[in-house]
């Protein structure tokens, strides 16, 4: 299985204790980091995460099923 890259905007918002990210077209993975690196890392790792659980579900829902795959394209609108 050929496996792509999506591209995403992580948003960092500096606290007093440290960093939370998130990713903007994510709702819901976020992530928390004394540092920016950290929050960074800990935010890669909750979106892979996300993303397997996902996949796994659909993987179970479809099993033994008789499917079409085929490649599905989102445009992004400019900010």
């Amino acid at each position: 299985m050929n496996r792509g890259k999506l591209a995403f905007t992580a948003v960092y918002l500096k606290g007093k204790h440290g960093y939370v990210g998130f990713i903007e077209e994510m709702p819901g993975v976020n992530s928390y980091g004394r540092t920016i690196e950290e929050a960074r890392r800990l935010l890669q790792e909750v979106a892979a995460l996300f993303f397997y659980a996902e996949w796994r579900s659909a993987h179970e829902m479809l099993a033994g099923k008789d499917v079409v795959r085929e490649s599905f394209f989102i445009p992004i609108p400019c900010a």
